[in-house]
């Protein structure tokens, strides 16, 4: 229980940190939102002062209020659920703009970021209980895709079998012509066929990362004293690499699955941005174009909630994988 509230204690004052930060990043940059919305509603007439004040009041860039007295009303209206109105899709509230883009981002990056996980712990494990195999040459090939730039691979994946043999469209999260948003078949269907080339980038550029580092974790933890004595023993090889060669070689791949499944909603940027998907990432650059504080804060704050709660379970289930961590805790 100790170490449960010891955990939690750290994760609540990283959190604070986190948000202070989030509130003051934004207001340190050039530019000014409230410079942004008055342009555009100065296109169809006059502003007035007044209409001005109650900009920024709206956009909680109040320029009469001391920062201090800004920083409180930003915690206050964080503790409500509110996040302000987003200049870029104005008049919308923030939370109504990532409440439509983070489903489509959640379910890209996320789902493969899991399938990346997955398969390159389950090659690395196989690679390095059977080292100078097939698979265990394979895995040059596959870290040099993790070794080209990101938004190189995607162009030309993007270039292949988007332009050159037209087997999946060139942007878009789904067909907007012959399908509509919903729990139906055409639509799933549509939204799994323009999301499969993003993902195959996703998987590429980072299964050769994990399968190379199960690999080496599982031929260290092979030549453990433990290893040895069930082998001694006479247990069956595949329980020897399951239960004791893959268990413990499989540690520091959970510690990093996690950074990775909590920058899944930041990490979206380049992958929007190549093939125009509609999701968080392309928000987010939207605001920061805008100069939209207020969304540019809230899809922080949802980056910042996704690696907090991401780290604290993987450090919850680190205790009950290896309660070693938890003695020494």
């Amino acid at each position: 229980m100790t170490f449960v509230a010891r955990k939690l204690g750290f994760y609540v004052v990283a959190l604070w940190a986190a948000l202070t930060l989030n509130f003051l990043i934004p207001r340190l940059m050039p530019g000014n939102p409230v410079d942004q919305l008055v342009s555009k509603l100065a296109q169809k007439g006059q502003v007035t002062p007044a209409t001005r004040h109650a900009i920024e009041l709206l956009l909680g860039a109040d320029s009469s209020s001391p920062l201090w007295q800004q920083y409180v009303d930003y915690l206050r209206q964080l503790a409500h659920g509110d996040l302000g109105v987003s200049v870029s899709y104005f008049p919308a509230p923030v939370t109504q703009v990532i409440g439509q883009t983070l489903p489509w981002t959640v379910g890209l990056i996320g789902l493969s970021t899991i399938i990346s996980f997955v398969l390159g712990v389950g090659l690395g494990t196989l690679a390095g209980w059977r080292r100078g195999s097939w698979l265990d040459n394979l895995i040059p090939v596959t870290t040099m895709f993790q070794s080209v730039p990101y938004f190189w691979l995607a162009l030309v994946l993007l270039y292949v079998f988007g332009s050159m043999w037209q087997v999946f469209p060139l942007n878009g999260g789904y067909d907007v012509y012959t399908t509509s948003p919903g729990w139906n078949a055409p639509f799933i269907g549509s939204v799994i066929y323009y999301g499969t080339l993003p993902a195959l980038t996703i998987v590429l550029s980072s299964i050769g990362g994990w399968m190379l580092g199960m690999r080496n974790m599982m031929v260290s933890t092979l030549s453990e004293d433990f290893i040895v004595t069930a082998e001694a023993k006479g247990l069956r090889r595949g329980r020897i690499m399951r239960t004791y060669a893959a268990r413990n070689a499989v540690l520091p791949s959970i510690a990093g699955f996690a950074i990775s499944l909590g920058f899944v909603v930041g990490g979206s940027i380049v992958t929007e941005a190549v093939f125009s998907y509609p999701g968080v990432g392309s928000a987010l650059l939207s605001a920061v174009n805008s100069s939209d504080y207020a969304l540019m804060q809230g899809i922080f704050l949802v980056i910042t909630l996704s690696v907090l709660g991401a780290n604290l379970l993987v450090d919850l289930l680190y205790s009950v994988i290896d309660p070693r961590t938890r003695a020494r805790g």
